[in-house]
């Protein structure tokens, strides 16, 4: 085979060069023949060269040099390879070798250090910064109030010693603000009731509106929607005849307030609470029925979580979650007991919940007693209608006879 055959197929494919170098390796060194000399002494015979092997030939011996060239590609992946696997390398363990990996281990020791050094910097910048406004805060708060005159406000914490006050104040204004996340932001959520000649309904529908009228979905097509709950056009246009409808809920008003105006265009719901109107308690944000200003006695919430209204179990009627199946027909069940609650009227809902409440199922209660209440209500009629039949007959009877 030629010098330049040799060649292409060194440089064509590199597992094959390994291969084909090492036997060229094991067939060329070899010693020198008894005979006599190939060449003079010290003259080289013969050399080529091939993008990574070179062939010295010499009167005493062949000596063999090679070179690998890997494309950026195996570079970058020889070398993250060694790093994961240092006993896989196949850099030679020379001198030079050692000397770049030390050099690159004190390199990136040098990088933790200065890392090191800049997260305390930031540790101690952030603890410095919270103590000055600690002490700021704590001269700002546990300050004596000021009138217009400029002369302290006496409070109750005024007979105290001076360190004491500053402390009880500041510690107050910590209270206050606690009390302004955790309870609803006023006293009253709901303005009065109607006076006549107004016409105020007789009971309150607190609405959740999240998986009781609609559900969120989200796709990759089409992001965040809200479908509606099968029914509740009807079901809020039937409830509006008897009662105060309130949606009552602990999502954020920017998604509430255009979800109910696409949702009720008739304008069946009359007032909207959202998030800052609940009570956090225990990681729940509560409705606070007593912030409602009405009476809780004909106060109905429905909702499918408990939780939502611990304050007040009795006022609440618990319904299942929905989870946008089609083929759900709960509204149209809560709309039957809610017509027969009102229009009943019951002095107080809450003995009417608590009976229903005791069940896992409760309109599937209500369509059990409905259904024992029909049967009770025609067997009465069939009784009545017999008892009736034989007077006429017997006056009949008589009346023929004479």
């Amino acid at each position: 085979m030629s010098l330049i055959a040799i060649e292409r197929v060194l440089c064509g494919w590199p597992k094959f060069c390994r291969k084909l170098t090492a036997g060229l390796r094991r067939a060329l060194v070899k010693q020198p023949r008894k005979g006599g000399d190939v060449g003079r002494p010290g003259m080289e015979l013969g050399r080529f060269s091939c993008l990574g092997l070179r062939v010295s030939l010499s009167n005493a011996s062949v000596v063999y040099v090679g070179h690998r060239h890997y494309s950026t590609y195996e570079k970058t992946s020889t070398q993250i390879l060694t790093k994961l696997f240092p006993q896989t390398s196949e850099e030679s363990n020379d001198e030079e070798s050692r000397a770049r990996r030390k050099l690159e281990e004190e390199e990136e020791l040098k990088e933790l250090e200065r890392a090191f050094r800049r997260m305390k910097l930031g540790f101690g910048l952030f603890g410095i910064g919270s103590l000055l406004f600690s002490f700021w805060a704590i001269y700002f708060y546990g300050r004596p109030s000021l009138d217009e005159h400029g002369n302290e406000v006496i409070d109750e914490f005024s007979c105290l010693p001076r360190m004491q006050q500053v402390m009880w104040r500041t510690w107050k204004s910590v209270n206050r603000f606690q009390r302004f996340f955790k309870e609803p932001s006023r006293k009253k959520l709901l303005p009065d009731p109607l006076q006549p000649p107004y016409v105020q309904p007789a009971y309150t529908l607190v609405l959740e509106i999240k998986d009781v009228l609609v559900h969120p979905d989200w796709t990759y097509e089409t992001g965040w929607r809200f479908k509606k709950r099968p029914g509740v056009d009807l079901f809020l246009k039937e409830c509006a005849k008897y009662f105060e409808i309130v949606v009552y809920t602990a999502e954020q008003g920017v998604t509430v307030f255009p979800l109910v105006d696409a949702l009720d265009t008739n304008g069946c719901i009359m007032y909207r609470l959202v998030r800052d109107s609940t009570h956090f308690d225990g990681g729940h944000h509560v409705k606070n029925l007593d912030n409602l200003n009405r009476d809780l006695k004909r106060v109905v919430v429905v909702d499918w979580d408990r939780n939502a209204t611990k304050f007040h179990p009795s006022n609440c009627f618990s319904i299942p979650r929905w989870n946008g199946n089609d083929n759900d027909s709960t509204l149209f069940e809560l709309t039957s007991f809610l017509s027969v609650l009102a229009t009943s009227e019951i002095d107080d809902v809450r003995d009417v919940l608590h009976y229903y409440n005791q069940f896992s199922d409760s309109l599937s209660q209500f369509r059990e007693n409905q259904r024992k209440l029909g049967e009770l209500m025609y067997a009465e009629e069939v009784e009545k209608t017999s008892k009736t039949r034989p007077v006429v007959k017997n006056w009949t009877r008589g009346f023929i006879n004479h």
